[in-house]
């Protein structure tokens, strides 16, 4: 039996421009998450925890695919491209680049991105929120949660709803990056990496 001895902190600093960085030292690698990513993961199981579901486990490997994507989004525009929504992939990455279109016959290529870019086991099932200009007075995660809130099929994804209703959801990833925000469910516990967060 492998025996696996965890050690799990949390830091906060300061870096240049005045926004708190969170570090989370997971038992494989560290997960770097901006306060206003920290916030995004708080604000969503604060909604868990009104609806008497309970907290998801924070996703070092989800994380990873949330904030890369949201920087594929930002830098190479795959949502721009004809047919294409905001599940879409470039290829100018680690991984097969796709276009995710609204019949979602091709959902899986969004479902197989955890396994392509991390060592996460299971599938991933992603919800986005774009908004645009960026203030210093916006809170992004409140204001994507308060969106999702009002979408009936971002609700149900969050609230374990049908159709995702006989799952649940064992870890979470989260990852903002300029107007872009991006939130991964898994049913799969990250085994890789535990992470835990008080």
């Amino acid at each position: 039996m492998k025996l696996l001895l965890f050690i799990v902190l949390i830091i906060t600093m300061k870096t240049s421009n005045a926004q708190e960085v969170i570090v989370i030292a997971a038992s494989e690698g560290n997960l770097e998450l901006k306060e206003e990513e920290f916030k995004l993961y708080r604000t969503i199981n604060n909604y868990r925890s009104e609806n008497d579901l309970k907290k998801i486990p924070l996703s070092l490997n989800l994380s990873k695919v949330a904030k890369t994507h949201a920087k594929d989004l930002y830098y190479n525009s795959p949502h721009k491209k004809r047919g294409c929504d905001m599940h879409s992939w470039s290829d100018e990455g680690d991984w097969e680049g796709c276009c995710y279109t609204s019949d979602h016959k091709n959902a899986e290529c969004m479902w197989l991105k955890p396994k392509e870019i991390t060592d996460y086991k299971g599938y991933g099932y992603e919800i986005v929120f774009f908004y645009s200009p960026v203030t210093d007075n916006i809170s992004l995660a409140e204001k994507s949660v308060d969106a999702w809130k009002q979408s009936p099929g971002h609700s149900k994804t969050i609230l374990n709803e049908a159709p995702f209703d006989k799952i649940e959801w064992n870890a979470i990833g989260v990852g903002i990056y300029k107007e872009f925000v991006t939130v991964w469910f898994g049913k799969e516990q990250d085994e890789s990496s535990e992470v835990t967060v008080y």
